[in-house]
């Protein structure tokens, strides 16, 4: 039986959680794929739920004035590179055939502290990714986009001529927290199993795979002395 909306905002809710205490690299690569997957489902399912009732309402009209309702669903960007200069904040997004799309369709809004992109009605779907909490602040008038074949370049203007170490405050904060502890009496894993146990038994094989393979790869780094991720 496919899991109701109500469900999938439940999972998401303790997979949040979970990111907030979580402090090893693979765990949290892992748990931000699976949150970017439940939202992406969360926000199909509302969008089919709207389409049913307004489905509902027209199927309640004359048949000759019902036309057909095309609606795009939003896919989530996760994934991300990001390089600097002097004077920019760099992210680059890979996005196949986005150069098709007009100019603007392509959109960033900025703030000081964030940046939103959103593209609209690529191959029938639109995408967008939210960047919080940037590291420092950045110039909204200075700041701009730029589309090119299969990626799109977000250009954060610098206020200040620095260098970034981190893209955000929370990689920042989660990079601090991976610094060896000298507190041997706590281990940060332990609280999560339950949790990974839950969403490898409900994720699909690629999921489990991912799963697998980073559990595999942390038990072979700490059985050798080795727990720098």
């Amino acid at each position: 039986m496919a899991a109701t909306l109500e469900e999938h905002q439940k999972d998401l809710e303790e997979v949040k959680k979970l990111l907030e205490k979580v402090t090893r690299k693979r765990v949290r690569d892992v748990l931000t794929a699976e949150k970017g997957k439940l939202e992406s489902e969360i926000k199909n399912k509302m969008q089919q739920k709207e389409q049913g009732k307004r489905e509902t309402a027209d199927s309640e009209k004359p048949a000759a004035v019902v036309a057909p309702i095309s609606v795009g669903y939003t896919v989530k960007i996760n994934n991300y590179g990001w390089d600097q200069s002097d004077k920019f904040v760099k992210i680059y997004v890979t996005l196949t055939g986005v150069q098709q799309v007009p100019v603007e369709d392509v959109q960033v809004h900025f703030t000081e502290r964030s940046f939103e992109l959103l593209v609209k009605n690529l191959n029938g779907k639109n995408y967008s990714m939210t960047v919080s909490n940037l590291l420092k602040p950045i110039s909204v008038e200075g700041s701009s986009r730029k589309v090119k074949t299969d990626t799109i370049l977000v250009l954060c203007r610098k206020k200040v001529d620095h260098k970034w170490e981190y893209l955000t405050q929370v990689e920042k904060e989660s990079k601090e927290k991976e610094k060896p502890s000298f507190d041997n009496d706590t281990d940060p894993s332990e609280g999560l199993m339950n949790v990974l146990k839950k969403i490898y038994e409900d994720g699909d094989d690629e999921m489990k795979r991912t799963i697998n393979k980073a559990w595999v790869e942390s038990r072979e780094k700490q059985a050798k002395g080795d727990t720098d991720f």
